[in-house]
Protein backbone atom coordinates (compact mmCIF):
# COMPACT_ATOMS: atom_id res chain seq x y z
CA UNK A 1 0.00 0.00 0.00
CA UNK A 2 1.66 3.36 -1.04
CA UNK A 3 -0.02 7.10 0.11
CA UNK A 4 -0.08 9.55 -1.97
CA UNK A 5 -0.90 13.30 -1.48
CA UNK A 6 -3.22 15.15 -4.29
CA UNK A 7 -1.40 17.77 -5.96
CA UNK A 8 -3.78 20.63 -6.80
CA UNK A 9 -1.85 22.51 -9.36
CA UNK A 10 -2.87 19.23 -11.10
CA UNK A 11 -6.11 18.12 -10.37
CA UNK A 12 -9.15 19.58 -12.13
CA UNK A 13 -12.74 18.51 -10.63
CA UNK A 14 -14.81 20.16 -13.13
CA UNK A 15 -18.91 19.87 -13.70
CA UNK A 16 -21.46 21.13 -16.61
CA UNK A 17 -25.38 21.08 -16.18
CA UNK A 18 -28.12 22.21 -18.78
CA UNK A 19 -29.25 25.96 -18.60
CA UNK A 20 -32.67 26.53 -20.27
CA UNK A 21 -32.81 22.97 -21.26
CA UNK A 22 -30.57 23.73 -24.60
CA UNK A 23 -27.09 25.11 -23.82
CA UNK A 24 -24.46 23.96 -21.13
CA UNK A 25 -23.02 25.63 -17.96
CA UNK A 26 -19.48 24.61 -17.07
CA UNK A 27 -17.67 24.88 -13.80
CA UNK A 28 -15.06 23.82 -11.79
CA UNK A 29 -13.46 24.01 -8.41
CA UNK A 30 -10.16 25.73 -7.73
CA UNK A 31 -9.24 24.07 -4.12
CA UNK A 32 -8.90 20.97 -3.55
CA UNK A 33 -6.85 18.51 -1.27
CA UNK A 34 -6.42 14.89 -0.10
CA UNK A 35 -5.19 11.51 0.17
CA UNK A 36 -4.92 8.54 -1.76
CA UNK A 37 -4.05 4.76 -0.82
CA UNK A 38 -3.29 2.43 -3.06
CA UNK A 39 -2.51 -1.15 -3.44
CA UNK A 40 -0.56 -1.31 -6.72
CA UNK A 41 -0.89 -5.32 -6.66
CA UNK A 42 -4.58 -5.36 -5.85
CA UNK A 43 -6.51 -2.49 -6.78
CA UNK A 44 -9.58 -4.01 -4.72
CA UNK A 45 -7.88 -2.55 -1.62
CA UNK A 46 -7.21 0.69 -2.62
CA UNK A 47 -9.17 4.00 -1.35
CA UNK A 48 -8.84 7.83 -0.59
CA UNK A 49 -10.59 10.91 -0.12
CA UNK A 50 -10.91 14.02 -2.18
CA UNK A 51 -12.14 17.35 -0.10
CA UNK A 52 -13.49 20.44 -2.04
CA UNK A 53 -14.24 23.61 -1.19
CA UNK A 54 -17.55 24.52 -1.94
CA UNK A 55 -16.92 28.48 -1.85
CA UNK A 56 -14.28 27.70 -4.92
CA UNK A 57 -16.40 27.44 -7.66
CA UNK A 58 -16.34 29.12 -11.09
CA UNK A 59 -18.61 28.88 -13.97
CA UNK A 60 -16.90 32.33 -15.26
CA UNK A 61 -20.28 34.49 -14.00
CA UNK A 62 -19.99 36.50 -10.92
CA UNK A 63 -23.58 37.13 -10.46
CA UNK A 64 -24.17 33.28 -11.23
CA UNK A 65 -21.29 31.71 -8.90
CA UNK A 66 -22.29 33.74 -5.99
CA UNK A 67 -26.38 32.32 -6.34
CA UNK A 68 -24.16 28.56 -6.86
CA UNK A 69 -22.59 29.71 -3.68
CA UNK A 70 -26.29 30.54 -1.59
CA UNK A 71 -28.50 28.23 0.51
CA UNK A 72 -30.55 28.08 -2.70
CA UNK A 73 -27.49 25.64 -3.82
CA UNK A 74 -24.15 24.68 -2.15
CA UNK A 75 -24.16 26.79 0.57
CA UNK A 76 -21.16 27.30 1.55
CA UNK A 77 -21.50 29.50 4.83
CA UNK A 78 -22.88 26.45 6.10
CA UNK A 79 -21.12 23.46 4.48
CA UNK A 80 -18.15 24.41 3.43
CA UNK A 81 -16.44 21.50 2.20
CA UNK A 82 -17.69 18.62 -0.49
CA UNK A 83 -16.28 15.15 0.20
CA UNK A 84 -15.36 12.45 -1.75
CA UNK A 85 -14.61 9.01 -0.16
CA UNK A 86 -13.97 6.11 -1.50
CA UNK A 87 -15.83 2.65 -0.85
CA UNK A 88 -15.12 0.18 -3.34
CA UNK A 89 -12.52 -0.08 -6.33
CA UNK A 90 -14.07 -3.22 -8.69
CA UNK A 91 -11.43 -3.12 -12.16
CA UNK A 92 -13.18 -3.73 -15.21
CA UNK A 93 -12.72 -6.14 -18.24
CA UNK A 94 -11.82 -3.40 -20.41
CA UNK A 95 -8.52 -2.15 -18.17
CA UNK A 96 -11.03 0.58 -16.53
CA UNK A 97 -11.92 0.69 -12.78
CA UNK A 98 -15.78 1.18 -10.91
CA UNK A 99 -14.99 3.22 -8.19
CA UNK A 100 -17.82 4.22 -5.66
CA UNK A 101 -17.98 6.69 -3.71
CA UNK A 102 -19.48 8.56 -0.55
CA UNK A 103 -20.44 11.86 -1.57
CA UNK A 104 -21.44 14.66 0.81
CA UNK A 105 -22.73 17.86 -0.23
CA UNK A 106 -24.75 20.01 2.46
CA UNK A 107 -24.07 17.43 4.75
CA UNK A 108 -26.20 14.58 2.93
CA UNK A 109 -23.71 11.57 1.33
CA UNK A 110 -25.13 9.91 -1.55
CA UNK A 111 -23.00 7.11 -3.23
CA UNK A 112 -21.94 7.43 -6.91
CA UNK A 113 -20.37 5.05 -9.28
CA UNK A 114 -17.32 6.86 -11.26
CA UNK A 115 -16.09 5.48 -14.31
CA UNK A 116 -12.31 5.53 -13.50
CA UNK A 117 -8.86 5.56 -15.87
CA UNK A 118 -5.58 5.02 -14.32
CA UNK A 119 -3.07 7.01 -16.24
CA UNK A 120 -0.33 5.36 -14.70
CA UNK A 121 3.10 6.92 -12.50
CA UNK A 122 6.23 8.86 -13.53
CA UNK A 123 9.09 10.24 -11.94
CA UNK A 124 7.99 13.01 -9.96
CA UNK A 125 9.12 17.05 -10.30
CA UNK A 126 10.12 16.66 -6.58
CA UNK A 127 11.29 12.82 -6.17
CA UNK A 128 9.22 9.88 -5.43
CA UNK A 129 6.29 9.34 -8.07
CA UNK A 130 3.72 11.42 -10.00
CA UNK A 131 0.23 9.32 -10.65
CA UNK A 132 -3.17 10.30 -12.24
CA UNK A 133 -6.32 9.37 -12.77
CA UNK A 134 -9.62 10.32 -14.63
CA UNK A 135 -12.70 9.99 -13.52
CA UNK A 136 -16.54 10.54 -15.28
CA UNK A 137 -19.64 9.91 -13.74
CA UNK A 138 -23.65 11.65 -14.38
CA UNK A 139 -25.35 12.36 -11.06
CA UNK A 140 -29.06 13.98 -10.18
CA UNK A 141 -28.35 17.25 -8.09
CA UNK A 142 -32.04 16.64 -6.42
CA UNK A 143 -29.81 13.85 -4.76
CA UNK A 144 -27.91 16.11 -2.73
CA UNK A 145 -31.39 18.98 -2.03
CA UNK A 146 -30.22 21.25 -4.21
CA UNK A 147 -33.55 21.56 -5.63
CA UNK A 148 -33.48 25.61 -6.61
CA UNK A 149 -35.23 26.54 -10.42
CA UNK A 150 -37.51 28.08 -12.31
CA UNK A 151 -39.85 27.39 -14.75
CA UNK A 152 -39.87 28.70 -18.12
CA UNK A 153 -42.75 30.34 -20.41
CA UNK A 154 -42.18 28.09 -22.96
CA UNK A 155 -42.03 25.28 -20.76
CA UNK A 156 -39.59 23.27 -19.28
CA UNK A 157 -36.80 25.16 -16.24
CA UNK A 158 -34.03 26.93 -16.28
CA UNK A 159 -31.47 24.97 -14.93
CA UNK A 160 -31.44 20.82 -15.71
CA UNK A 161 -30.75 18.39 -13.02
CA UNK A 162 -28.55 15.94 -14.78
CA UNK A 163 -24.97 17.32 -13.66
CA UNK A 164 -21.72 15.58 -15.55
CA UNK A 165 -18.46 15.60 -13.64
CA UNK A 166 -15.32 15.05 -15.36
CA UNK A 167 -12.43 14.93 -12.29
CA UNK A 168 -8.67 14.56 -13.69
CA UNK A 169 -6.97 13.58 -10.23
CA UNK A 170 -3.62 14.00 -10.02
CA UNK A 171 -1.10 12.99 -6.75
CA UNK A 172 2.37 12.72 -5.08
CA UNK A 173 3.64 10.22 -3.55
CA UNK A 174 4.22 10.25 -0.16
CA UNK A 175 7.80 9.11 1.13
CA UNK A 176 7.62 6.24 3.66
CA UNK A 177 10.25 7.38 7.12
CA UNK A 178 12.28 4.94 7.39
CA UNK A 179 14.55 4.30 10.81
CA UNK A 180 18.95 5.02 10.29
CA UNK A 181 20.69 2.24 10.51
CA UNK A 182 21.38 0.68 13.84
CA UNK A 183 18.08 2.70 15.33
CA UNK A 184 16.36 -0.87 16.07
CA UNK A 185 19.72 -2.32 17.88
CA UNK A 186 19.92 1.07 20.01
CA UNK A 187 16.04 1.04 20.85
CA UNK A 188 16.64 -2.83 21.86
CA UNK A 189 19.41 -2.26 24.49
CA UNK A 190 17.50 1.07 26.15
CA UNK A 191 14.67 -2.06 26.22
CA UNK A 192 16.96 -4.03 27.61
CA UNK A 193 18.60 -1.66 30.36
CA UNK A 194 14.94 -0.55 31.17
CA UNK A 195 14.58 -3.95 32.22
Amino acid sequence: MTTWKIDPAHTDISFSAKHMMITTVRGKFAQVEGELELDEIEPRNSGGEIRVAAASLSTGFAARDQHLRSADFFDVETHPWITVRTTSVEPKDDGTYAVTAAVTIRGVTVPVTFDVDYLGTAPGMRGGRHVGFTARAKVNRKDWGLNWNMALEAGGWLVGDDIKLEIDVAGDEVAVATAPAGAEDTESAKAGAAA
